[in-house]
């Protein structure tokens, strides 16, 4: 690939990440703490990691309904948006983002194929769950797939000391 202007993550680039303490201390488990943990069934763990999967979907090739889809999720979720990036492929499909105070949303699409693989990931008081929804209504399609995850769970156990 002689010629080709090619970026190499990583030369050249600060990243500001620090080493991380990896010890759970008691601080992290009191109830008044303002670090948007769930607390939930006796466990505590950082968020819900929904994967939605858009089935027989219609707009799937639309960039601007996509970022629609994404605010309407952040404002139904109660989430916080920073940013949104997309990206919109030849001949089809969109990739994207929303970043958001409380974690992400994603996308990639097969429009093709009316398919949209969705992750939404949300901590603190935000509920992801009400994301479904949108994402049926944006879509067009009652067929919404959802398997959902706590992501964390188990990382932080001594729930007792909180």
């Amino acid at each position: 690939m002689t010629g080709s202007n090619l970026f190499q993550l990583g030369i050249g680039l600060e990243t500001g990440a620090q080493a991380e303490d990896t010890n759970v201390s008691a601080e992290v488990l009191r109830d008044d703490r303002d670090d948007h943990f769930i607390r939930e069934d006796g466990r505590v763990f950082a968020g819900r990691h929904l994967i939605i999967e858009v089935v027989n979907g219609h707009g799937l090739d639309d960039e601007a309904r996509i970022q629609r889809a994404f605010r309407d999720c952040v404002s139904e979720c109660g989430a916080t948006l920073l940013h949104i990036h997309t990206h919109k492929f030849s001949p089809q499909g969109v990739s994207g983002v929303a970043v958001l105070a409380e974690s992400h949303i994603s996308v990639h699409t097969w429009p093709e194929i009316g398919y949209g693989a969705f992750d939404v990931f949300m901590c603190g008081d935000a509920d992801p769950w009400r994301s479904v929804d949108v994402l049926k209504a944006a879509f067009a399609t009652d067929d919404v797939r959802v398997r959902s995850l706590r992501r964390g769970d188990g990382v932080v156990t001594d729930v007792a000391a909180a």
